[in-house]
């Protein structure tokens, strides 16, 4: 068995459809072990998982340096973001943000085109790598944000976005994109650019499918693919009860029970179905559940493998718990058999 790939679209690039986010390798919400992250990242690349996304923001510089150092002299497709940059000085409340084991730096938001290329450039540095594949714009929009946006935006529309586009055209990318949590910041970047690739977080579940009404059939007839991160809406699929990064609510909470009654009539582990669901549209070339150690990896290895059958997906529709057009996997999408 092998991992199979998609393509991005527009691009030669192919990524498997089983990734690594690294954002945990950061030390969101807890320190990681550095032994603990280098073979965890080490296992992946061994199983086939050779695509990582990262990022300046995830601890401060500590994700991008943990996972260039595994990746340098390894095959990989690498992700990391721009919009954000690195300023010498640690913060006071980086645990706050959620990151208590932050290098001694705080981000400094620049969506122009100095800021992108200084960025970029920051970024093989901490890496220590001379090639990086994806580069998504970082939390462009108005959850992150709010009214200061437009600004943002603007700065990206009129300046920053040149910057990406001259980055492809001279091969020194391959694909760009956004890496966001929310779906009009996808549908607003529609309209100021030719984008290859959207990494959208949490927004395409199991729990939750709103892009199939507006950004999905918009990516599909501009040949734009999608990098699905966040699968377990930050940990509300796999057993804990965070949603978005908080507390869930209470109809969150009954959705999930709701989810996990059909999982245990069809012996089905909800992080299997939250794992493979999204590979059912064609848009999606890679799932990316955040890692953070071997057991966590493990663990998802297993559920990647596990066969769940066409009457599960069917009950769910039947109890109104998916969107009713959206597109179901067939069996193991992750996997080819290899003769």
């Amino acid at each position: 068995m092998k991992l199979t790939t998609r393509r991005v679209a527009q691009t030669s690039l192919r990524l498997p459809t089983l990734g690594f986010g690294a954002a945990p390798l950061g030390g969101l919400f807890d320190a990681v072990d550095e032994a603990q992250a280098a073979e965890a990242l080490t296992n992946a690349l061994a199983d086939g998982m050779s695509y990582v996304d990262t990022a300046p923001f995830y601890g401060f510089g500590r994700s991008e340096r943990r996972v260039g150092d595994q990746l340098r002299g390894q095959t990989y497709q690498l992700s990391t973001k721009v919009g954000r940059l690195l300023a010498p000085g640690a913060l006071p409340d980086s645990a706050a943000m959620g990151w208590p084991d932050a290098l001694p730096f705080h981000p400094v938001y620049d969506y122009s085109y100095d800021g992108i290329m200084r960025s970029f450039e920051d970024s093989l540095q901490r890496l220590g790598l001379d090639r990086i594949d994806i580069l998504y714009v970082h939390d462009i929009g108005e959850m992150t944000h709010g009214a200061e946006n437009h600004g943002h935006f603007k700065d990206l529309a009129t300046s920053g976005y040149r910057a990406l586009d001259e980055l492809r055209s001279s091969g020194r990318v391959k694909a760009i994109g956004l890496g966001v949590n929310e779906t009009e910041a996808c549908l607003a970047a529609l309209e100021i650019g030719d984008w290859d690739v959207f990494l959208l977080a949490g927004r395409y579940t199991l729990l939750e499918q709103g892009p199939l009404d507006d950004l999905f059939p918009k990516c599909a007839a501009k040949s734009i693919s999608v990098v699905v991160g966040g699968p377990f809406n930050s940990g509300i699929l796999v057993g804990g009860d965070t949603w978005n990064y908080g507390a869930a609510p209470e109809h969150i909470l009954q959705r999930v029970r709701d989810l996990s009654d059909v999982c245990l009539g069809f012996d089905v582990p909800l992080p299997a179905a939250a794992l493979q669901f999204p590979l059912g549209h064609d848009v999606v070339c890679s799932v990316i559940p955040g890692l953070r150690n071997p057991k966590e990896l493990a663990d998802t290895t297993d559920w990647v493998t596990r066969t769940i059958p066409e009457e599960f997906w069917q009950d769910l529709r039947n109890r109104d718990l998916l969107h009713p057009d959206a597109p179901v996997p067939t069996s193991a999408p992750f996997f080819e058999a290899t003769s």
